[in-house]
């Protein structure tokens, strides 16, 4: 190869070190760039002609390539930011860039973008775009479902409207009926005395004038507030009255009637219906009231029309299932396990927004309900290290690195931030070898030119 060789070989020396630089320096700077992939640098050789043998050959020139190290993870910081989001594991987020804004709506590029930036914060128009610029992407959810909605990912947009009221349709009942209700009017010894008497408040719904004698000889079954179809709240205040105490000379099952207040009319308190009990405690034979009638499952009342004072609900059944009212001895003589449950509620404004580890977008409403409102896939690659990295720690697909699976990907922290893989220790560590290599290659050019000149000067 001879002299010119050596410099051509140094040259090259220099060159790859110069990109090592280039690369070290890059990674410096973006050390604290949120999702940030350092580049690393592979050196290669060039073999010279000059034999079969490598005894004929000689070291030949260096040329560098950039590495990537898509694979390896930055440290996960937590931060007080709910929509910022970090990665465990693999995958990317899929985000887009803005097109244009036409008639005042933000139009969007149909090129695809992946990073692990989360630093994702809701703007003016409630989307989550990232300090790159670029627009998270996600399916939207289904609101009776749950499920999402298409096999494309779209821009996820928030929604500031409000949460509509949604009317009570069921109250899940559960309670436990004592054999002898300790009702006011109860002496201790009489099982008589603890029974309804209808003789006196009447059967059916309870006058306002019977109220107070009704109150002696029944005992509370809890209350719930439940919702009409504007999400006009009515307090349901329970209580259960029994009938008929069974003994053994009296063969029937124990029987109790539910009632619920009107809320200060007349009648005062409306009878829902009857329910008997076998000699084990559990529920038997419903039958309707003035105000319930069984339902269709035989499990249950359902109420048509319920006024609560000045405010109206249609359209409520209340269930107790197989097993959840019952009818045990116990000593203290009142209702207990009571437990009741509904499904309506008012209607609510947005107070905040979390993402949980599925990648799931909630919203938080005022009312304290929680709605689902987008997933937010993770894209991963057979090649991600043939990926092409473009302006904002973000990467454009590649023929080679394969399409975007959207299956997989590792599990989505919220409140936190990957941070950038490139360390400065290690990185400055780096270039040290790379300065120092770089001066080595030099010192070879200036070599090679001292034995050029010392050939030239054998001819003078």
């Amino acid at each position: 190869m001879g002299i010119y060789g050596a410099i051509n070989a140094a040259v090259s020396g220099l060159s790859a070190q110069s990109k090592a630089l280039e690369n070290l320096s890059g990674n410096v700077a973006n050390s604290q760039t949120t999702g940030y992939k350092r580049l690393d640098t592979t050196f290669s050789d060039l073999v010279s002609g000059g034999g079969a043998r490598q005894a004929d050959q000689v070291a030949g020139t260096t040329y560098a390539t950039s590495r990537a190290t898509n694979g390896l993870q930055g440290d996960i910081s937590s931060v007080d930011v709910d929509t910022y989001m970090a990665i465990n594991g693999d995958g990317y987020f899929i985000v887009t860039s803005a097109n244009d804004v036409i008639d005042g709506q933000t139009t969007f590029a149909d090129t695809d973008y992946y990073t692990r930036a989360g630093d994702f914060e809701i703007d003016d128009d409630g989307y989550l775009v990232n300090t790159s610029g670029y627009y998270l992407q996600g399916f939207p959810l289904d609101v009776d479902t749950g499920n999402q909605v298409g096999d494309n990912p779209g821009v996820i947009q928030i929604s500031k409207e409000p949460m509509a009221a949604k009317a009570t349709t069921t109250i899940d009942y559960q309670a436990s009926l004592p054999l002898v209700p300790k009702t006011t009017d109860y002496d201790g010894v009489s099982k008589a005395t603890a029974l309804l008497d209808t003789a006196t408040v009447g059967a059916g719904d309870i006058s306002a004038a019977n109220e107070d004698t009704f109150i002696d000889q029944s005992i509370s079954g809890g209350s719930i507030t439940v919702y009409n179809s504007n999400g006009t709240p009515l307090a349901v205040e329970v209580r259960w009255a029994k009938t008929v105490n069974a003994d053994a000379s009296v063969p029937v099952d124990d029987t109790w009637s539910m009632f619920v207040s009107s809320g200060g009319l007349d009648p005062a308190w409306l009878e829902v219906g009857n329910v008997a009990f076998d000699d084990t405690g559990a529920m038997g034979t419903l039958t309707s009231g003035t105000t319930g009638a069984v339902n269709g499952s035989g499990d249950g009342f359902d109420i048509a029309s319920l006024t609560i004072g000045d405010v109206t609900a249609t359209g409520i059944e209340i269930s107790f299932g197989a097993t959840a009212l019952t009818q045990y001895s116990n000593s203290s003589g009142v209702a207990t396990s009571v437990d009741l449950e509904q499904n309506g509620y008012a209607a609510g404004d947005l107070v905040g927004i979390s993402i949980d580890e599925s990648g799931r977008i909630n919203a938080t409403y005022s009312n304290s309900q929680t709605l689902g409102l987008y997933d937010i896939p993770l894209a991963t690659f057979d090649a991600d290290q043939n990926l092409e990295r473009v302006n904002g720690a973000a990467f454009k697909a590649t023929p080679t690195s394969g399409v975007p699976n959207l299956s997989g990907g590792g599990a989505i922290k919220s409140n936190a931030l990957e941070l950038s893989n490139a360390d400065i220790a290690s990185e400055f560590a780096k270039l040290i070898v790379t300065q120092q290599a770089y001066s080595a290659n030099s010192k070879v050019v200036t070599s090679s030119n001292d034995m050029l000149d010392s050939a030239l000067n054998m001819v003078r």
